[in-house]
Order: C-alpha cells, then structure tokens, then sequence
C-alpha cells in the first residue's frame, strides 16, 4: 500500500508511541492531585507543554490543551469575538477557503449578531495582505487566516498579516493545522496572537490538539466544571496523548529541514508526471505550498472514482478535506480560486510524508495516468469535449 493522504492524518510515530506507553506506566496518576503521584504526572504535564512551546517560539504558559485542532479554532474565535463584543468591536474577518471548523463557527457567530468579512484569494488560493487591510474597520475584533491550506496547500502571507494586525491592535490567529511540524513557525516573530495545531497532522495521536494565546490575551472558558488548563478546559488531561504529541512535534521540528527538503523533491516531480495528463491542471501555487502537498483536476473526471481505482491499486489518496469528504458538494476552496462545479467535483489530493520513495512517486504517477484514462473513455462527458460538443475548462 502507498499511503499519500498526511494531510488527513499521519502514523503515530515511534518515538510517540514509546513516551505514550512510558506515560501510561509511569505517570498515570490524576495532575490535578497533591501527592506524589498525581505531581509526578503534573510535572510530566508541564514537561510537555514547556515542549510544544518551544517548537513555535511560544512560553509555556502560552499554551492550552486541546482535543484538536477543531476545538482550538472554536476556541480561538469565540474568545476573540466575545472579547470585541466586550469592547463595542463584533466585526471579524477571514477567508474564504479556511476549514470548516473556522468557517461554521463564523456563521454561528453571525447568527449572534457579529459581521462577517470573507476575503477572497487569487487563483493560487493566497489572499493579498492589502485586501485585509482594506477590510480593518474600527469595530474589527479579530482577523483569522490559516497558515497553509489543507486542500491545495498554499501558504499564507502569515508575518506580513500578522504585522499588520498588530499595528492596527486587532487579534490575529492563525489556523496553522497543516503548518505546525511542517513549516518553520514563531509566534513571536511572525506577531500571531493564537495559533490552533493538532497533534495527528505530524505523527502524533488522534484526539490531541493546543491552542496557543499569546499573554495578555483573555481567553474565554471552553469547557465548564474544573481548573484544569488553568480554568480554561475543564476535564481531567490526556497526558499520554499530550506526552505523545509533543515528543511527535519536537522530533518533527528537528528533522524540518532535511524532510522538506526530500519532501519538496518528491512533490515536484510528481506535479511534473501529473501535469503531463492533457486538459489537467494543478491547483494552488507551484512553490508557495506545502512540501508535501499535491493537488490536481482532472477535466472529465469524477473525484470519487478515482479515489475508489486508486485505492483498488493501492494508493491511499483523497479530493480534498478528510472532515468533508462525505459530502456532495464541490470543494468550496477549488470553487474560491475560480474553478467551475464541473472540474472541482473531479479533484485529487495527494499528500506526501516522509516514508514515501521515489519509487512509490512513479507509482502514483503512473496509476493515476492508466486510472484518469480509464474513466475518461467511460464519460460521456469526455467524448462530448472530444466531439466539441462541450468546450473544455481546463486547457
């Protein structure tokens, strides 16, 4: 089996596992006790908390727990909205191709009254810092722009946002799910107010997740019913998890350079077999993106299909986002950067990781060409663009 669909989950890493097993025997006592079990096991906590921090240039009393990243964006924006709220200010702004726990949340917190900007991004899915400058209004509470897309995955202009942010004293987080373990990350530097990551992104366990807030900035409750996370979420912590993720994130950010530098190799030359598919066409910037991510449309093509074809030769591969693949709909990002219905119904992402060979990256080209091929001389709607009956989209 080839597996290249990271950007959905990863493996739990050895070094993960390991910490994870360790944890469970050594520090299962409850980190909110007093004796010497429970402080053994609140210490194990804070050993762990001090790690994710230092991995994004962050204190560790900066750093909340989390079951994911979905929890930490739900988080992130009612804290900043209720905030504004506070404050007279219930104007926030995004994008239009964030993840659906940013872009529900922001509908609900329409139906309370708050207004809603949606930036729109060019064809390479990258919104320009001077539309969301040209969006600030006096009542903006809060801006939120992801930090690489989980679809197509372009980066964000994430500093230069930030910096602009700050100097209009306006909260600015970043959903950086994809980012965090794959890209270099300091909050500090890059002026993030919050940041939201998930530990199964980079090899950590399912169900794990951190909200970073930088100090100063009040953060609402989440969850009710103890002083866990300093009154922040309720609940008794996941510590073997949390030990997980952290010991996932740091090996993740100390081998960076080296796996995106393999990744990257490995990513163009894929784009390169696939772009010699005719009428396909790559979606998201050629280099501003994530090492490991690919994403293509096939014109012709139903994404459904080829995934099922895929897998039945073994590739794990997916059309878009994994919290969203049971849906009907057209990829709301493809749509956003100006594909039609008809071609962002036919999308295929590919998501690379660091056990992935250039053996298996022939592979997958070569599957996908035979698969794309296949499904074309079965459509009607292919013979009709052959015929010139239909004028093709994608040239």
């Amino acid at each position: 089996m080839i597996y290249a669909d990271h950007a959905a989950t990863t493996k739990t890493s050895p070094a993960a596992q390991k910490v994870m097993l360790e944890s469970m025997e050594q520090y299962w006592g409850n980190p909110s006790s007093l004796y010497t079990l429970g402080q053994q096991a609140a210490e194990a906590l804070e050993r762990a908390r001090s790690q994710v921090a230092a991995c994004i240039g962050a204190q560790p009393q900066e750093i909340y727990f989390t079951s994911g990243g979905s929890e930490a964006d739900n988080q992130a924006l009612r804290s900043a909205a209720y905030l504004g709220k506070r404050r007279g200010k219930t104007h926030l702004i995004s994008t239009a191709i964030e993840h659906h726990a940013i872009l529900h949340t922001l509908a609900q917190l329409e139906r309370e009254g708050f207004t809603v900007t949606l930036l729109p991004v060019d064809e390479s899915g990258i919104v320009k810092v001077e539309d969301v400058a040209a969006a600030l209004r006096p009542e903006t509470a809060l801006v939120s722009v992801m930090y690489a897309n989980n679809e197509i995955g372009t980066i964000q202009p994430i500093a230069e946002i930030g910096a602009l942010c700050r100097a209009n004293k306006v909260l600015f987080h970043t959903d950086a799910v994809q980012a965090v373990g794959h890209l270099p990350i300091d909050v500090q530097a890059q002026n993030i107010d919050m940041l939201s990551l998930s530990g199964h992104k980079f090899h950590g366990p399912r169900g794990t997740g951190a909200l970073y807030v930088r100090k100063g900035v009040p953060l609402k409750a989440f969850i009710e019913g103890g002083a866990q996370e300093r009154g922040k979420r309720a609940g008794t912590e996941n510590l073997p998890a949390i030990a997980g993720m952290a010991a996932a994130l740091q090996e993740a950010v100390d081998h960076l350079e080296e796996n995106n530098a393999r990744l990257t190799v490995l990513r163009d030359r894929l784009i390169q077999g696939l772009s010699e598919i005719p009428h396909g066409a790559l979606n998201g910037d050629p280099a501003r993106r994530l090492p490991g991510n690919v994403n293509f449309c096939f014109e012709g093509v139903e994404g459904e299909s080829l995934l099922l074809l895929l897998d039945d030769k073994g590739i794990s591969a997916s059309s878009g986002s994994a919290c969203t693949s049971g849906s009907l709909d057209p990829s709301h990002v493809l749509l956003a950067i100006g594909r039609p219905h008809e071609v962002a119904h036919g999308s295929l992402r590919l998501s690379l990781g660091e056990e992935n060979t250039p053996e298996e990256i022939e592979q997958i080209i070569a599957a996908v060409k035979e698969v794309v091929a296949y499904l074309r001389n079965m459509s009607p709607v292919w013979k009709e663009l052959q015929q010139g009956v239909r004028k093709y989209v994608i040239q």
